[in-house]
């Protein structure tokens, strides 16, 4: 599974290319968007319910990260028009990071506005990362996929963008494979999530990716 994926050509774009492009492909008449998320320790500067959970004020994160709600039924309401599926499968590690015990609690309003997001313990994909860990991927049909990448400072810089078919193919088959396994986002959170106490947030707990 993945395997050919270390090896696959890519491009790099910057940042700025990178959404621009990602937006073109979005609305060019794909139809599904499939996001694998493995890495555990992220920074989202700029996304006011990050800023207050790295500012350690749990209460204000979940508030603000619940003001997102009508931003994401729009979102979606735009793929239902386009004919774009989304779905999201978020792999986590035990013990649960700050980011990610965040990441889920914002992920929770996607899922109650209707996004299809399941949730893959790591423990059940050790045999498949023995080589390196599956990789961090948006894949618009069969015509995009992008590997996100970061600079030395771990800032989002911008991604590796795929558009080799047989490679896209391969990876998304992985991507079905693995979805399939995961679990149900609710079951997650209410048996893993809910019961934590608010993280304690250090500056050595949290790396960079962009906006959520």
């Amino acid at each position: 599974m993945f395997d050919s994926f270390p090896s696959g050509a890519s491009a790099r774009l910057d940042r700025p290319t990178y959404h621009a492009d990602l937006g073109r492909v979005y609305n060019s008449g794909i139809d599904f968007l499939n996001k694998l998320e493995r890495g555990q320790h992220f920074k989202e500067r700029g996304f006011p319910s990050w800023e207050a959970f790295a500012d350690g004020d749990w209460e204000r994160a979940l508030s603000l990260a619940d003001e997102r709600r009508e931003d994401y039924t729009q979102e979606l309401r735009q793929a239902s028009r386009l004919g774009v599926r989304h779905r999201r499968l978020r792999v986590v590690e035990f013990p649960i990071t700050p980011y990610v015990q965040w990441e889920l609690f914002v992920l929770r309003v996607r899922v109650d506005v209707g996004d299809d997001i399941r949730i893959l313990d790591a423990r059940d994909i050790s045999n498949i990362e023995r080589s390196s860990p599956v990789p961090e991927v948006v894949i618009l049909g069969d015509v995009a996929m992008y590997e996100v990448v970061y600079d030395e400072d771990g800032n989002a810089a911008g991604a590796n963008r795929y558009t080799d078919r047989s490679l896209i193919r391969e990876t998304n088959a992985g991507f079905n494979a693995l979805y399939e396994r995961g679990e149900g986002f609710h079951d997650f959170f209410d048996r893993e999530i809910v019961t934590l106490d608010p993280p304690r947030v250090s500056g050595a707990a949290t790396g960079s990716r962009g906006s959520r």
